[in-house]
């Protein structure tokens, strides 16, 4: 099953490099009507690509967990590092999970309309949770992997 973190990996690299580049996009495209000519078309796109890596990453890591024995650390009362730090990383992937819910159901809806404030608030927050929370995910998978090795 070690062919398992090849996927993880790449799906990781798509996940967060797409929420790095459309946080860059965010950033740098101020222009209203350019962007009411960008999204519609960048998004659905983007969002089913990003929902395929996600897939792939939960699916892979469910069952990497189980083929290295870290199953029982996560049902146990372990306090090694290992096991807080896949704790603590499980829990953020939870939040990226409901963030993301939030944000595919926004854009979604409001694709071909215009958003209500209340609307491009949530949509925006949730996309710059998703993008700070994939910076903390990373740090932890790269400290259980250091661990592991």
């Amino acid at each position: 099953m070690t062919y398992l973190i090849h996927f993880h990996l790449l799906a990781a690299i798509a996940w967060i490099g797409g929420s790095i580049f459309m946080f860059v996009l965010g950033i740098t495209l101020t222009d209203k009507e350019k962007q009411k000519e960008v999204y519609p078309h960048v998004g659905p796109i983007f969002g089913y690509f990003e929902l395929v890596s996600l897939l792939i990453l939960l699916v892979s890591g469910v069952i990497m967990i189980q083929t290295d024995g870290l199953l029982h650390l996560l049902l146990s009362d372990d306090t090694s590092k290992v096991a807080e730090l896949l704790k603590m990383k499980l829990w953020l992937v939870l939040s990226l999970v409901i963030a993301t819910i939030v944000h595919f159901f926004i854009a979604y809806r409001t694709n071909n309309r215009p958003r209500t404030n209340l609307e491009n608030f949530i949509s925006r927050g949730s996309s710059l949770f998703i993008f700070f929370v994939n910076l903390f995910v990373l740090h932890y998978a790269i400290m259980i992997r250091t661990i592991l090795a």
